[in-house]
């Protein structure tokens, strides 16, 4: 059985790869807590001066939440998922030296928000991003929040609301992206940006990177709150499971037997 996140080395630049390629690196529970205890690591590792995450295959960075598994939650589940989430997506906040992105394909939902919870960000002109929650049932909050960080009101509603993704052209026009390329260079620029930051003194970019988590950290903090008793709501409606149901029912259609 394949591990869901693969670690490497490149020189002083670690490579984590979010490895469920057959799910479009769907997020699970075992990739979650695999992230978690790997980003901690890189982070306690002196020999390592940054760090990129990308993912495997050729069809999407990650593609959100693993919905065989969240169609499963009940509320009672709720706080324990969002908490392992927010623990996932703090984990990117709380390394302490610099995290490229290389979005080498899709990235929706969680992989959106690894990516907004990361320092820079590597794409391509027609990958697809953003924030797809609504349409399975799911209120857009911390996803919203994050990307209050990066774009005006006006543009964060029409992302959260209407659940439609991007293009990568699009996202670097309105400063999701930092650095566009074809999709082939897409990892080797990753790796070039991150190569160049180890060059800066790792104490000034620690700190740097404290300061804007210590700016952030309260909005944060209150977006998993409301989290909490929005996705609750939301399950207590019945809107997350029957759409996702629905998403598998057209899978299995289209799915030649």
């Amino acid at each position: 059985m394949q591990a869901e996140i693969r670690l490497e080395r490149r020189d002083v630049v670690a490579v984590i790869t979010l490895n469920r390629p057959d799910s479009l690196n769907a997020v699970n529970r075992a990739m979650r807590e695999g992230l978690i205890t790997t980003l901690a690591q890189v982070n306690a590792d002196a020999g390592v001066r940054a760090v990129v995450i990308t993912g495997a295959g050729e069809r999407a960075f990650c593609s959100g939440q693993d919905l065989a598994e969240s169609m499963q939650y009940t509320i009672d589940d709720v706080d324990q998922w969002l908490t392992r989430q927010h623990a996932m997506y703090q984990a990117v906040r709380d390394l302490d030296k610099p995290c490229v992105v290389a979005w080498n394909g899709v990235a929706a939902g969680a992989g959106y928000q690894i990516g907004l919870c990361a320092d820079l960000r590597v794409g391509y002109p027609d990958m697809k991003l953003g924030q797809p929650e609504i349409k399975a049932g799911l209120a857009s909050i911390v996803g919203s929040y994050l990307m209050t960080l990066h774009l005006p009101l006006s543009l964060n509603q029409q992302m959260s609301i209407t659940g439609e993704l991007i293009s990568g052209q699009r996202g670097y026009e309105i400063g999701l992206l930092n650095y566009l390329v074809p999709r082939e260079q897409v990892l080797e620029k990753a790796l070039a940006v991150a190569s160049e930051l180890t060059r800066i003194g790792a104490t000034a970019l620690r700190l740097t990177k404290r300061r804007f988590r210590e700016l952030t950290q309260p909005g944060f903090d209150a977006a998993l709150a409301a989290a909490m008793q929005i996705q609750k709501e939301a399950y207590r409606s019945g809107e997350p499971q029957a759409a996702m149901q629905r998403f598998f029912e057209a899978r299995t259609k289209k799915t030649p037997s």
